[in-house]
């Protein structure tokens, strides 16, 4: 008979070896070109024995895969899952022809996050007609204190939350603008809160506007964001604001399509 404090251990090393696996598969994500096995290993910390086996573990369940010149990448796995979740959330069917009526109207991109913790996380996107496009790629992990989406997420959060996301996040400049001041930063998110809209002027990056607007929940607090983001060689901050009305417009249809969760 197994003894309960081996069995106790037993299930630790378990959950230990799943949140190093689940580190691993988060390090592919990162790599758009792919990782090698040591490069792997020196970014998570761990020793080359542990990432092999990790990484031939996942990979029997195709989560992730190798190529002729050793290098690692995600699997088709974990796009089909990406893909089933964007269709519980109802982004296939609900955000992506609303975003592209937006960009049809704009010539822009339009963009749609969330917010994950600290951080936003960019969900949807739609290409407009510009030739030079500013995107954010689904599944990429981006800022809130400095993006128009952010701070839209930031200020429409419940008032608990609002209050922890405006006092504890690390204001890092990361742009030319870049609000660093943490009493001028509260003071933008309330005002992002009284007019019911964001901007960012080459706060995130050099040489990028944006204007975003939240999507709210029946009860006022906010389930994501969308924004127009454009290049400042083609728009002025004054400009982007006729980008307004498409972006309230979708946010309502978003806020009534998309299903709760």
């Amino acid at each position: 008979m197994t003894d309960p404090a081996e069995r106790s251990e037993d299930n630790a090393k378990r959950g230990d070896m799943v949140g190093k696996a689940l580190r691993v598969l988060n390090l592919l994500g990162e790599a758009p070109n792919g990782a090698t096995l040591s490069e792997l290993a020196r970014r998570a910390g761990y020793p080359v024995s542990t990432t092999h086996r990790l990484l031939n573990s996942i990979s029997r369940e195709q989560f992730a895969v190798i190529d002729e010149e050793r290098r690692w990448h995600l699997g088709l796995r974990m796009f089909e899952l990406g893909q089933r979740v964007l269709s519980a959330r109802g982004f296939a069917g609900v955000t992506t022809p609303v975003l592209q009526r937006v960009s049809e109207r704009t010539g822009e991109p339009t963009l749609m996050s969330f917010r994950e913790g600290h951080e936003q996380l960019y969900v949807n996107h739609a290409e407009g007609s510009q030739q030079i496009q500013i995107t954010g790629e689904p599944g990429k992990r981006g800022p809130l204190h400095c993006t128009a989406m952010g701070k839209c997420l930031i200020a429409f959060a419940p008032e608990e939350t609002r209050e922890r996301l405006v006092s504890e996040l690390d204001l890092e400049r990361l742009g030319p603008r870049t609000i660093t001041d943490r009493a001028a930063f509260r003071e933008t998110i309330e005002r992002v809160r009284a007019e019911g809209f964001a901007v960012a002027d080459e706060e995130h990056e050099e040489g990028i506007l944006a204007v975003g607007v939240p999507v709210l929940t029946p009860d006022g607090t906010v389930a994501a964001a969308v924004s127009t983001a454009v290049p400042a060689f083609r728009s002025s901050m004054e400009e982007l604001y006729i980008h307004l009305e498409p972006l309230r417009q979708a946010a309502r249809e978003l806020a009534a399509g998309l299903p709760p969760g």
